[in-house]
């Protein structure tokens, strides 16, 4: 029985050393990205009879004859997110998993700084595991930027104003409207509007040049009751050199009312653009990939899928990612889903352990050893009592 008793103390030093290094392991991670803490906790062992009782198992046995320390359960408790000024750093703010590709490997993470390399696919930093998006389908799916990273250009069709044309004015200038040619070439007009200064009516001609001043065409824009004439609503003019015809646009809410001598009409809105190179990929509020161009516009790359799992305590912590024990649990979701949260640009999750906790944990198991230690070093007393008393006789 004594001997047994060395045993058990055994084990408790054992388990105890392992409890340390999961508490060790949980420490000095406080500050790594991503990480998540596991529970230390403990079970008894069992001394299997079919084998004199000294087997030590977990399951069954005639007694207790021990302890382990159990597998570490992850504590999968959101950590904080942290504000960073990069746009491919995200994070889930809910219960969902990032869904990485690496060949015919999938991996998950809570958060990463991702970046395009060279082929054009949006990574994770310093791996090759490649950011997943929903396909039509639904299914995950690592995308390129390559033949995406010129946006073609789009001819100007229209000019839209908006605001007053005073009536009480003779003539007023609205320079500075970019237009752009089917070939991204821009120009740059200005409409000049002068006054019909005939007896009871409200009519403006309006003329418009170029930059260099060469006439591109005249039309005539008429009010009726200080709002325009539908007949008049939308003129076209054509520049022949390039063919380009765009429709000034005073549809918009355009009034002619007294104001003195000033107007506040505008060119609220010109539509067409140049040709545009990338400049940056970020996801949005409702987590899709935002792919931006030099000339303002943006191309929609798709959802970023979120993993949602039925048992996450299962995932296995591999180096600042997880990896699937059991294959086919889980659901592959769009963010804002409930079921997995939202994903958020400029956000990196804080690890999530609990020092004070861990402190306290580390307490505990330092107790432990000291009283396994006892144990044997008693058993072994109570032995050497034996031994004596066998000398004596």
């Amino acid at each position: 029985m004594m001997f047994g008793a060395i045993y058990i103390g055994l084990s408790g030093l054992n388990a105890y050393s392992k409890g340390l290094q999961q508490v060790s392991n949980n420490v000095s991670n406080l500050n790594t990205t991503g990480f998540k803490g596991s529970n230390v906790t403990f079970q008894n062992l069992y001394g299997a009879s079919n084998r004199g009782g000294l087997a030590m198992t977990g399951q069954g046995g005639s007694g207790g004859h021990g302890v382990e320390v159990s597998d570490g359960k992850l504590n999968l408790r959101q950590g904080e997110l942290r504000t960073t000024d990069r746009d491919l750093d995200l994070s889930v703010d809910g219960n969902g998993f990032l869904v990485l590709l690496d060949g015919d490997r999938t991996f998950y993470a809570r958060t990463g700084s991702f970046e395009v390399d060279q082929a054009g696919f949006i990574v994770m930093s310093g791996t090759n595991y490649r950011l997943a998006t929903l396909d039509a389908d639904g299914r995950a799916v690592s995308l390129s930027i390559d033949t995406r990273r010129t946006s073609a250009p789009k001819a100007t069709t229209a000019v839209t104003f908006t605001d007053n044309l005073s009536s009480s004015a003779t003539a007023f200038t609205v320079g500075d409207i970019r237009v752009f040619d089917a070939s991204g070439a821009g120009q740059t007009w200005t409409a000049k509007f002068t006054k019909d200064t005939a007896a009871g009516t409200n009519a403006w001609s309006i003329a418009v040049t170029d930059a260099k001043g060469v006439a591109i065409g005249t039309q005539t824009l008429k009010f009726i009751g200080g709002t325009v004439d539908p007949a008049t609503a939308k003129l076209d003019f054509t520049d022949t050199a390039t063919g380009l015809t765009v429709a000034l646009d005073f549809s918009a809410g355009v009034t002619s009312f007294s104001g003195g001598e000033v107007s506040t009409l505008r060119a609220a809105k010109v539509d067409g653009y140049a040709a545009g190179t990338a400049t940056g990929i970020a996801a949005d509020a409702a987590g899709r990939l935002q792919l931006s161009y030099s000339n303002g516009e943006k191309v929609d790359m798709g959802a970023i899928a979120l993993a949602d799992f039925r048992d996450p305590t299962a995932l296995e912590q591999r180096d600042g990612v997880f990896a699937e024990v059991r294959p086919g649990q889980h659901l592959l979701l769009a963010s804002a889903d409930s079921r997995v949260g939202q994903v958020r640009s400029k956000r990196l999750e804080a690890s999530n352990v609990d020092l004070s906790q861990q402190f306290g944990d580390l307490i505990l198991i330092q107790r432990g050893f000291q009283a396994s230690s006892q144990i044997v070093s008693v058993s072994n007393d109570m032995i050497q009592q034996l031994f004596g008393i066998r000398g004596q006789g």
